[in-house]
């Protein structure tokens, strides 16, 4: 893959800088698997039990260290001081993530119930806990020496999306730190506190309906580029990318691309939980080699498509080596 040209770090401070940092949620998913959903004051019998790390900070660091081991990762939010944080830890230390910068709190961990019909639909109920009460404050800007900061789930963080995420992404540009976002989906009027982050963030990374909510058109293939063009033109200095289960597509000053979703086995996905991380993590390892914008998009699709082979999050995550004997097998070509 050719490398961007004129997307090569200017100056010599931002040469040094190495890693990732991903900031933002930090949960567990409580997984209880049903038979069958109860009706109103009904009762159904659990059938087990199961704890998974969610979020983005998990989901998307924890795959981009298995994407490239070679990229420093560091895992930035707030977390309880409770057993579901130490989880969180555990899991993240063992995917060799750096958990130094995360803040313990006495709010408890952030968690979600999930009620997973066994074969079928999941229900989701969710306790925003510490993750709401991350904030600027807990970002520890004097020691975080990283080329790039992700912060997501906008729309899901209350003191972030109340000003504190402006300030992070804001610190970070001061600090010369690429900086990128992911969003959360949400049929709201709330988008405007995005908006009025974009001239501090360098890539926006997010599926066709959080797209079309930020530019105000439907998020159709045939709008994609108008919508992408509507976003970058309120402030992105870098990058649109926008996925979508059909396509994939980045905007930058270098032109409009495209990549078609490749088709993929009958009975081949397995889950579609953490899909969106995985293609976040793919665009980022991409955007931190300074690879050009269809190899990014490659990257991000293949990080997907590995992801779609596992029923939660981050078990279907491997090597982009493992991935590419994967993606042959399935006679995909890029």
């Amino acid at each position: 893959m050719k490398l961007s040209q004129g997307l090569l770090w200017q100056n010599a401070t931002d040469m040094n800088k190495t890693g990732i940092a991903v900031a933002g949620t930090l949960l567990v998913d409580k997984i209880n698997q049903i038979s069958a959903y109860p009706a109103l004051g009904e009762l159904t019998k659990i059938l087990s039990v199961s704890d998974s790390v969610g979020g983005c900070v998990p989901n998307t660091g924890i795959d981009i260290k298995r994407l490239d081991p070679t990229i420093p990762v560091k895992a930035v939010g707030k977390i309880g001081n409770d057993p579901e944080g130490d989880l969180l830890i555990n899991i993240l230390k063992d995917n060799a993530v750096d958990t130094s910068f995360l803040v313990r709190s006495d709010i408890p961990t952030s968690f979600t119930e999930v009620m997973s019909i066994v074969g079928g639909q999941r229900t989701f109920f969710t306790y925003p806990g510490a993750c709401d009460d991350f904030s600027y404050e807990d970002v520890d800007f004097d020691n975080l020496d990283v080329k790039m900061l992700h912060l997501g789930y906008f729309l899901l963080l209350d003191k972030i999306d109340n000003g504190d995420g402006l300030k992070i992404l804001r610190k970070a540009k001061e600090s010369g730190i690429k900086t990128s976002i992911d969003l959360v989906s949400e049929n709201s009027n709330r988008y405007d506190v995005v908006k009025e982050c974009l001239p501090y963030i360098d890539n926006v990374i997010i599926n066709e309906h959080e797209a079309g909510m930020i530019a105000g058109m439907e998020p159709r293939c045939e709008n994609l580029e108008n919508i992408a063009r509507a976003i970058k033109d309120m402030g992105v200095s870098e990058r649109v990318i926008i996925h979508m289960p059909e396509i994939g597509v980045c905007l930058s000053e270098n032109g409009f691309f495209k990549l078609k979703s490749w088709e993929l086995p009958k009975g081949f996905i397995k889950g579609k939980t953490g899909a969106g991380d995985a293609f976040c993590a793919g665009a980022l390892i991409g955007i931190y080699r300074n690879l050009d914008e269809m190899g990014i998009l490659t990257l991000a699709s293949k990080a997907a498509t590995a992801s779609l082979s596992a029923p939660d999050a981050i078990s279907g995550m491997t090597s982009e080596k493992e991935i590419d004997i994967l993606c042959k097998k399935l006679n995909i070509e890029f």
